[in-house]
């Protein structure tokens, strides 16, 4: 089977090759998917630069998540069969024709969702579940702030955010990239480059944004702690920017707000139940169509470097997704 080999750790992915290798074997508890689409995630490029805080052993398959029908199961895997069609991921191991995911970790594919936007769906869907509902409890008539709103991840916080009742401020660097992010259902949109505290102020009428959902990090998150409300909540979800910022905690102290560390996948880890019952909520919200994962492009496997592109030039406006 052709597979997306990371093979060494280099700076600009030259380790990373389209090979042929044996197709795996489900073990126990395991099943094989015949892969239809994957979704492409920022972790995925740090990964093959050796700067993700897993690092698996050389040589791996990149692909954190991907939908798919099930070709085969494993020695005591009673819930799944051949022909399933699903939805799941396992960190490593989605951008090749065929995947072995752990049975517990699968889900049916929703039916309102093509393979495309079910491979979208769940590592964006999960991570602004678990930072809107679990670690800030966003409540209606809030103001959430969204930052990368044009990302697959950003977007889908725009898009959760609604459904939770909440007036969403989205931010991106691009006019063109708001405007759909605005067309997508955010109620209001900045363009970053000249600044946005001061417009979030006018936004809330001086009193600033209840929640920040900040992928960004840098010169964002700065800033972000200018415009934040007393008892606010300020999400931190990872650093695209490349800089891991810092905060005087006289800040936090002084404006009454918390600064919030969002790990998604760890906390369904940590928590057993209420991991399982953070991805029934969005499962059942994509079986409603109350939720709308957004593909911006979908690129075969053997052009991998342009799906890798479109993220590095921050091109995308939603999720990227490379088909096996």
């Amino acid at each position: 089977m052709k597979a997306l080999v990371c093979h060494q750790i280099t700076e600009d992915f030259s380790g990373l090759e389209v090979q042929d290798i044996a197709v795996p074997e489900p073990g126990p508890g395991e099943v094989r998917v015949r892969v239809k689409a994957a979704g492409v995630n920022f972790p995925d490029l740090l990964m093959s630069q050796g700067k993700y805080q897993m690092k698996p052993d050389l040589p791996f398959v990149l692909g954190m998540e991907c939908a798919g029908v099930v070709d085969a199961v494993g020695e005591g895997v009673a819930d799944w069969v051949s022909g399933d069609e699903v939805i799941g991921g396992n960190k490593t191991g989605a951008y090749a024709e065929f995947a072995i995911l752990p049975a517990s970790g699968l889900s049916r594919k929703p039916a309102p969702f093509s393979f495309a936007e079910a491979a979208a769906f769940p590592a964006a869907y999960i991570t602004a579940y678990v930072a809107l509902v679990r670690r800030a409890n966003l409540q209606p008539g809030e103001t959430l702030l969204v930052h990368g709103a044009s990302g697959g991840v950003g977007m889908a916080a725009v898009d959760v955010g609604k459904l939770l009742g909440a007036t969403v401020i989205a931010t991106s660097a691009s006019d063109a990239k708001l405007e759909k992010v605005r067309a997508y259902g955010a109620d209001y949109v900045i363009n970053v480059a000249q600044g946005f505290r001061d417009k979030v102020k006018t936004l809330t009428h001086g009193r600033g944004a209840d929640v920040i959902f900040d992928p960004v990090g840098g010169d964002v998150f700065d800033e972000s702690v200018r415009c934040i409300a007393f008892d606010g909540r300020l999400l931190v979800i990872g650093f695209t920017s490349g800089r891991i910022p810092s905060v005087n905690v006289n800040m936090p102290l002084i404006k009454g707000f918390s600064v919030v560390g969002v790990r998604a996948g760890e906390y369904g880890r940590q928590f057993p139940e209420k991991g399982r019952e953070n991805q029934a909520a969005i499962r059942t919200w994509a079986e409603q169509g109350k939720v709308h994962p957004h593909v911006f492009a979908e690129v075969p496997l053997d052009d991998w470097r342009e799906a890798w592109r479109l993220i590095r030039d921050r091109e995308v406006v939603g999720k990227v997704i490379i088909r096996p």
